[in-house]
């Protein structure tokens, strides 16, 4: 475990039982609000696509939920593998904002909140721009929300951000190449084959 991080944490968390209590209130809502709203953002995005885009563009709206799937099963499963234990388990009189450490056996490296985070925000931005640049930053606030309440350390954060917006950059591409093939003939009237332009002959 990296000391600097330990120190970090350390650092953020004696910050955050300084700050006033609805700052306490907001921080332990909006760990959990973020994710709900970036997911909102993907939906928008992925409805944009699907209603406006071409085949390629509705087969990539189509991935984008796989890709945060396998993402948050990615970090749950290294999760199992590094079974490292929350940061908040020692002292036993740390005072976080959480108010509660997670039970034992749920494990802190790397963050499933920050994985999913990362992913929302990396599968929006590929869908629409402007819409992927509000998730991003709001992706990073989640992130560095579970250590400013006390369930994460830095390190937990930001390989979770990281191994999320890898997974979901990388794995929706290639999760859509099949699917642009396949839906033109699962659902001719959906997803019509796209004609292609004659090349003009010279004379």
């Amino acid at each position: 475990m990296p000391d600097f991080s330990v120190d970090w944490y350390r650092d953020v968390v004696d910050f955050a039982d300084g700050t006033p209590q609805p700052v306490h209130w907001f921080a332990t809502h909006f760990t959990e609000g973020a994710i709900v709203l970036l997911g909102v953002l993907l939906v928008v995005a992925a409805l944009s696509r699907l209603r406006h885009g071409d085949t390629p563009g509705r087969a990539l709206a189509l991935a984008a939920p796989v890709a945060v799937l396998f993402a948050y099963g990615a970090s749950e499963a290294l999760k199992s593998l590094v079974a490292e234990d929350r940061p908040c388990r020692t002292p036993a009189d740390l005072v976080i904002v959480a108010g509660h450490c997670p039970p034992a056996g749920d494990w802190s490296f790397p963050s499933n909140h920050a994985a999913i985070a990362g992913a929302l925000a990396a599968t929006t931005l590929l869908l629409h721009r402007r819409i992927g640049l509000v998730a991003v930053p709001l992706a990073v606030l989640a992130a560095v929300s579970r250590t400013f309440i006390g369930v994460h350390y830095p390190h937990d954060v930001a390989a979770g951000l990281l191994l999320g917006a890898l997974i979901g950059t990388l794995l929706t591409p290639l999760v859509a190449r099949p699917l642009t093939t396949a839906l033109p003939h699962l659902f001719p009237r959906l997803f019509p084959t796209p004609t292609p332009v004659p090349t003009p002959t010279r004379r």
